[in-house]
């Protein structure tokens, strides 16, 4: 079991940054792959990014924010994090972390065993 705590969210200028943390417990963090996802009104979740166990260079990312958007993690803190730079109004959604076991269809959602609550970003424009 792993459980998952999101922190970071709030409401920000388009142009401007934030930085989303998840910290995970109860099970060995650096074994699993660590995704972001984010679901906004009316709308159904969609990925974001994904860091292999290994970090690095193991990292995808959805299109629209690959330039803007990098997702990293802290294995000794048990920590993933995602910075989030030029912020757009479309970015504004529910953002989650979730944690699967492998590194296979990281983009879908289903794939993922563990979810946290979710922290709200807002864009302002």
């Amino acid at each position: 079991q792993v459980q998952l705590v999101e922190s970071g969210g709030g409401v920000v200028q388009a142009g401007g940054s934030l930085k989303l943390s998840c910290v995970a417990s109860g099970s060995t963090f650096s074994r699993y792959t660590m995704g972001w996802f984010r679901q906004a009104p009316g709308k159904g979740r969609e990925f974001v990014a994904a860091i292999r166990w290994s970090g690095g260079t193991g990292t995808t990312y959805l299109d629209s924010v690959k330039d803007r958007f990098t997702i990293s993690r802290d294995n000794a803190k048990n920590t993933v994090y995602l910075q989030m730079n030029s912020l757009k109004p479309e970015d504004t959604a529910v953002y989650y972390c979730a944690a699967e076991a492998g590194w296979t269809k990281v983009t879908d959602s289903s794939e993922y065993d563990y979810w946290g609550q979710g922290t709200q970003v807002t864009v302002s424009s």
